[in-house]
């Protein structure tokens, strides 16, 4: 059974050695040792058939990684993006990855942090203390973790409290100020009683500048704390308590331009500066740094009984997160946005329960249930700035060719509507915009297990189930003030205007026609044709005029459609209501069936094949909007509103299937693992940036085949080579409503073909117990087209990351370390978007540019 798999630590990549084929129970166990706790029987690495990556702490810290955002420079099947805020990450194992940038969306890929579900991504992204190891499980999981896993699981594995004292002091200092403080201490309190606790800071400046502020952003401000204690009242009773807090208070995160499109000139009349075309400048404009502040916490108790040949573990937890941010989202020196802001509560409760049994005879199972409770609530806020209404006036002219602006329109609608001063100065005035509030409940339980029987004692089948149920039920509460996006064009009184405009623009156009310009007459030259050809003129007068009179109540030909997407925030209709529940209830049947052979005593080959569920997911967003299908009773309940837009409330749940093969050797001096397998995702939750906000929809089927390698070999005592490689071929096969169009058939966007890390680490042994060791990797990630959608635009990624360390590690517990990470300096933008209400222009978030330092640590 694998509902909870314990892999003791490796170094650099994920395969392992047989220093001696005698499982270990113990801390101390051999590299390539598993515990598979739930049954309490053991296995290593090379004979546990799951697809598994493995980091351990010893290859973590080498490699200076800080959070588990830096994770995937050593875990290639993991990419990580970071977007807007320091807790906006998005985590994709095999191209499979959602929920970074909305709060209503549970990410396909799980995050446990001793086995306690962390619901949020954001949750899970601080400094990473007193590691065991971090183990990546790719492919659909609710058979083993009973909670949404549709695409992967991170584990992430600490230390318990020892019965011996000790601990552990460090300090490291780096380029842009860097600095992180860490300390641990463990030791007992009784005979059966035993502690730890442990704290750290992580400051760094910020390695970008705000021009115009002279501020800086990207900088790193972060501590935490975490306590335990371990019971053991008898030999068949443990109990392991965790506490824990961590804060984040830092600006991030700044983009780049990737393109200027023609709104920067209209930024520039009013001027304002926008961003040069090099992102990788590390100088943007903004009116003000984002700000983000966290804060996360929590506690767990897991208690273990031992009941002869069954095994109970009960794992009871509650977690909090707060977080805010501030964020000048047109990333321009304009006063375009005055501000967009987010402030969230999450409360979590979780309880798990497994029986587990260790029988003598071929059959042995797992049996386990989880409950699931969750509170959320947001409130958020956009108001429009000082100059968003010169900025819109500029691109109405600019879309009527001077024709129309912002105080022509509102002296002309406010005479239409018999109230001739009532939009004087209104439009996209200061401080108007959205103020929302949205609350989510969700409520959900399952009940999993699994069965081997072992055919022979190299033949073994598996058999898992999860059947899960999930309740959702949310609310919004979102006031407009935005009085220019409220304004319908198609309202009956403009009649007269829209007509009025039909026949300006058909009678330029046909004259311009009848004089052979190829374009539309000016009026200068209308006048001068109805001199010279009054007939012909009179003609065409006569046709547009009849045109414009039948055409000015005719949705699909109102001159004013061109304006319609300058209106960026249109009013919003609230839930529940009559037509709208607001609630969602989702249930599922998810299972595995694997076969795994042990060919020899050094091969072992297995085949699987799984299915996942993740329930529907909640648009916790300004974009949240009706159902297309919805308009008729939505009209018939008189609800709709001016400007009615449509899109969704809430996904449909994922359902996800994977076949796999794989293969794994162990020898005195190499392994590998190798795995190929297809794996499908259909109703894929998909979170897309259009440029005013994010479209929350389901893509119809999302498929990845590919094939994952580990390998590793020592060709002597101190040397040993390592090599992890994915590769990916991720398309959607059926995409139908996206937010731009169909893109069914298209390669899926941000998911490189190949990804590979290649390590190596020299440990030689010098004096009376000390220890030189140099340790380095190599991550590539091959050219991969980013597509910002709504422009059509493509641009490509390549990552070249070069990790190294040099390390002399005394016998007396002190450590000395020179590190550098991403050394070669290469620079890639990890997302491209369309830019906040820039038409035409796109943004870009830049990597993270050279570090380097050095740190000193003591061991006791």
């Amino acid at each position: 059974m694998l509902s909870t798999i314990s892999i003791a630590s490796l170094s650099v990549g994920s395969a392992a050695f047989a220093q001696d084929n005698t499982p270990q129970a113990s801390d101390e166990a051999d590299d390539n040792v598993i515990i598979v706790t739930a049954t309490k029987r053991e296995q290593t690495l090379q004979e546990i058939p799951v697809a598994v990556t493995v980091t351990s702490a010893e290859t973590i810290e080498r490699a200076q990684v800080r959070d588990l955002i830096d994770l995937q420079t050593v875990a290639p099947t993991l990419r990580v993006s970071q977007n807007q805020t320091s807790g906006n990450a998005t985590f994709s194992i095999r191209g499979f990855g959602n929920g970074g940038n909305n709060t209503g969306v549970e990410p396909s890929v799980g995050i446990f942090i001793d086995g306690v579900y962390r619901s949020r991504a954001g949750s899970g992204i601080s400094d990473l203390p007193n590691l065991k190891r971090v183990e990546i499980l790719r492919g659909p999981q609710s058979t083993l973790f009973g909670k949404n896993a549709s695409a992967g699981v991170i584990s992430i594995v600490t230390q318990e409290p020892k019965y011996e004292f000790g601990g552990s002091a460090e300090a490291s200092y780096g380029n842009y100020n860097a600095l992180v403080l860490k300390a641990d201490v463990t030791g007992p309190i009784a005979e059966n009683v035993a502690f730890s606790l442990a704290g750290g800071i992580n400051k760094r400046d910020g390695y970008a500048t705000i021009i115009n502020t002279g501020e800086k952003s990207n900088e790193r401000d972060r501590w935490f704390t975490r306590g335990q204690l371990l019971l053991e009242p008898s030999d068949t009773v443990k109990f392991r308590i965790i506490g824990d807090f961590d804060r984040i208070d830092e600006n991030c995160c700044v983009a780049g331009n990737v393109l200027d499109g023609p709104t920067g000139n209209v930024v520039r009349l009013l001027g304002g500066a926008v961003n040069s075309n090099n992102p990788f400048d590390y100088r943007v404009n903004a009116n003000y740094a984002t700000t983000n502040e966290m804060d996360n916490y929590g506690g767990s108790v897991q208690g273990d009984f031992e009941l002869g040949s069954l095994s109970l573990t009960t794992i009871t937890a509650y977690r909090g997160s707060d977080s805010s941010y501030v964020n000048d989202a047109d990333f321009t020196s304009a006063a375009l946005l005055d501000s967009v802001t987010e402030d969230r509560k999450i409360r979590t409760f979780t309880q798990e329960l497994r029986l587990a049994s260790d029988f003598d005879g071929p059959l042995n199972f797992l049996l386990g249930g989880y409950y699931f409770n969750e509170d959320i609530e947001q409130q958020a806020s956009v108001a429009w700035g000082a100059q968003s209404r010169g900025y819109v006036d500029g691109l109405v002219q600019g879309a009527t060719s001077g024709a129309l602006s912002i105080p022509l329109l509102e002296a002309t609608f406010g005479a239409l509507e018999g109230a001739p001063g009532r939009y004087t100065n209104k439009f996209l005035a200061k401080g108007q915009g959205l103020d929302e509030n949205y609350t989510l409940k969700d409520e959900a339980w399952s009940i999993f297990g699994t069965v081997d029987f072992e055919i022979t004692d190299r033949v073994t089948l598996t058999g898992g189930f999860n059947y899960t149920k999930d309740k959702k039920k949310f609310t919004t509460d979102v006031i407009s003030t935005d009085i220019w996006s409220g304004v319908n064009f198609d309202a009956p009184q403009y009649a007269p205007f829209r007509q009025e405009l039909l026949y300006r623009g058909g009678l330029a156009k046909e004259v311009g026609s009848a004089r052979g310009l190829g374009r539309s007459a000016t009026a200068a030259e209308i006048a001068a044709f109805a001199v010279a050809q009054p007939v012909v003129f009179g003609a065409i007068n006569t046709g547009v005029t009849a045109f414009a009179a039948g055409n000015a109540n005719n949705a699909a030909l109102n001159p004013l459609n061109t304006l319609k997407p300058l209106q960026f925030l249109p009013p919003y209709l609230n839930l529940p209501n009559s037509v709208e529940d607001g609630k969602s209830a989702d249930d599922d049947l998810s299972y595995t069936a694997r076969i795994a052979w042990k060919a020899t005593d050094s091969i072992n080959v297995y085949a699987s094949y799984a299915t996942g569920f993740k329930a529907s997911s909640v648009n916790l967003s300004r974009d949240a909007r009706p159902l297309l299908a919805d308009r008729a009773a939505l009209t018939a309940a008189g609800l709709t509103l001016s400007n009615q837009s449509y899109g969704t409330r809430l996904t449909n749940p994922e359902k996800a299937k994977v076949f796999e093969v794989g293969i794994k050797g162990n020898w005195d001096q190499a392994s590998f693992n190798l795995t190929a397998f297809n794996q499908a995702i259909n109703d894929f939750q998909e979170n897309i940036f259009i440029g005013t906000g994010f479209v929350l929809s389901n893509a119809g089927k999302r498929t990845t085949k590919g094939i994952e390698f580990d390998g590793m070999v020592r060709p002597t005592e101190a040397l040993s080579f390592s090599v992890s490689m994915v590769y990916l071929d991720a398309k959607y096969d059926s995409f139908v409503q996206s937010a731009f169009g169909d893109i069914s058939g298209q390669r899926v966007s941000g998911v490189p073909e190949l990804a590979t890390t290649l390590g190596a680490v020299f440990e030689q042994p010098f004096g009376d117990g000390n220890t030189f060791v140099l340790s380095g990797s190599y991550h590539y990630e091959s050219s991969t087209p980013q597509q910002d959608g709504g422009l059509l635009a493509t641009y490509s990624r390549e990552v070249n990351s070069i990790e190294a360390s040099a390390s002399v590690e005394l016998s007396n517990g002190v450590q000395l370390s020179l590190w550098g990470r991403n050394l070669g300096n290469h620079k890639y933008l990890t997302t491209i978007f369309p830019s906040v209400a820039q038409i035409g222009s796109i943004s870009g978030y830049p990597s993270l540019p050279r570090t380097y330092g050095a740190s000193v640590k003591y061991k006791f």
